[in-house]
């Protein structure tokens, strides 16, 4: 691993905090159905309101999230990123204490508008990081979220052995752990002379910050190619729990496990492999290779429910962890170079209202496909990432010519 990047102490700050927050995110993973089970009956059913409680987040994020990256850009990440914190921690405590569906709903939709922290910390990387190395730093930053789902899933599975709820307020807790951890040591990486000069009532609509965004054809393009990305990774994030509870009959222990596998893989592979490959291969290949892996990966997935064996779905989780280890890094990079330095924040926050566009519909679209057979919403997971790798092998030569401009004017 490089040197350099261990002597950028503000990146360690952000990665630190970054990591307390993914594991909180982890620590609920393994539960959710079995909350969500104790208020409605039948396979079905679980598998469409856990996919609508996945939707109703991403749905609140979406117009969150180009606000908070707007207001980032005006007022520094560090306050932005500590109130995203905060409202996580609100919602997992909601989460926890339940009582009803509608309560477990109201714990989501907190959550979801606060739900800037990942294009905010995306942000401060892009601000204490030169453009050539941004890709490399996307992917230690993916490799500690690839560390904190090897203890997140894992330990809440442990946990909810003393209740389902317990993994909701170590979440809370760890979350506001980070936040204090923030607010103490975390030092403002956006310098005042780089910040917006204004922020004003348009600010505040997601689809005007997407316009802004696609007014450049390179972002546009970058951000429709992500999207398919997205879609498959926000099916697998609604009802992946659900699918091996059905199918393998496992509980929360045994999904916390399987989650420990991929985030160790996902660790490995963003951390390390692509590290080693970019240099090498360059963006725009791995991102290719990405997408054709992860389809190979769901290949896998849709013959679990024929061939119920579990190594099976530990293979396709190995498999998957190297096609998103690939894409993820390279497309970060990517995102982030085609912007310049007083727009990251708005670039990342708009990023992610397209990705909350995906996780909005995405599980929507595979619940709703796991009423008539299990195995179809990996049947449709297969056809987006091939028409993502398509479009990416379509435009690999814009995108190649930016990269070869970006490279030569540093």
């Amino acid at each position: 691993m490089d040197k350099s990047i261990f002597a950028n102490k503000p990146f360690l700050f952000i990665l630190f905090t970054g990591f307390l927050s993914v594991l909180g995110i982890g620590l609920i993973i393994p539960v959710v159905p079995f909350i969500v089970q104790e208020y409605v009956h039948g396979e079905s059913a679980i598998a469409w309101y856990v996919g609508l409680l996945t939707a109703l987040y991403s749905f609140c994020q979406f117009f969150a999230a180009p606000v908070l990256g707007a207001l980032s850009d005006k007022y520094g990440r560090r306050p932005i990123l500590l109130f995203c914190l905060l409202g996580s921690a609100v919602g997992y405590i909601m989460f926890g204490i339940g009582g009803s569906l509608a309560i477990l709903f109201i714990g989501r939709i907190i959550d979801g508008f606060t739900g800037g922290d990942i294009s905010t910390a995306m942000a401060y990387v892009a601000d204490v990081t030169k453009p050539q190395d941004r890709g490399k730093y996307f992917g230690v930053m993916g490799a500690m979220v690839g560390f904190g789902f090897i203890l997140g899933p894992s330990l809440g599975g442990l946990v909810s052995k003393i209740s389902l709820s317990a993994p909701l307020y170590l979440a809370a807790g760890l979350t506001l752990l980070s936040m204090v951890y923030g607010y103490f040591i975390l030092p403002e990486s956006l310098s005042k002379e780089k910040r917006a000069a204004d922020f004003s009532l348009h600010h505040l609509n997601p689809f005007t910050q997407i316009q802004y965004i696609f007014k450049n054809d390179l972002l546009k393009r970058l951000m429709i190619i992500g999207a398919f990305y997205y879609f498959t990774l926000s099916s697998l994030s609604a009802i992946g729990s659900v699918f091996l509870k059905d199918t393998l009959h496992w509980g929360a222990a045994n999904i916390g496990v399987y989650f420990l596998v991929l985030g160790a893989c996902d660790m490995f592979n963003q951390g390390v492999l692509s590290g080693k490959l970019l240099p090498k291969f360059g963006v725009v290949k791995l991102a290719l290779a990405g997408f054709l892996i992860i389809a190979v990966a769901f290949l896998i997935n849709t013959v679990l429910p024929i061939f119920a064996f579990a190594i099976l779905a530990y293979i396709y989780i190995i498999i998957y962890s190297i096609g998103s280890g690939l894409f993820e890094p390279a497309f970060g990079g990517l995102v982030s170079g085609a912007a310049n330095p007083q727009e990251q924040g708005r670039v990342q926050g708009a990023s992610q209202s397209i990705q909350s566009i995906t996780r909005i519909l995405g599980p929507i679209f595979a619940a709703f496909l796991y009423q008539f057979n299990h195995s179809l919403p990996w049947v449709g997971c297969i056809l987006f990432s091939l028409v993502g790798g398509a479009l990416l092998l379509q435009n690999k030569d814009t995108i190649a010519a930016h990269v070869h401009s970006l490279a030569s004017q540093e």
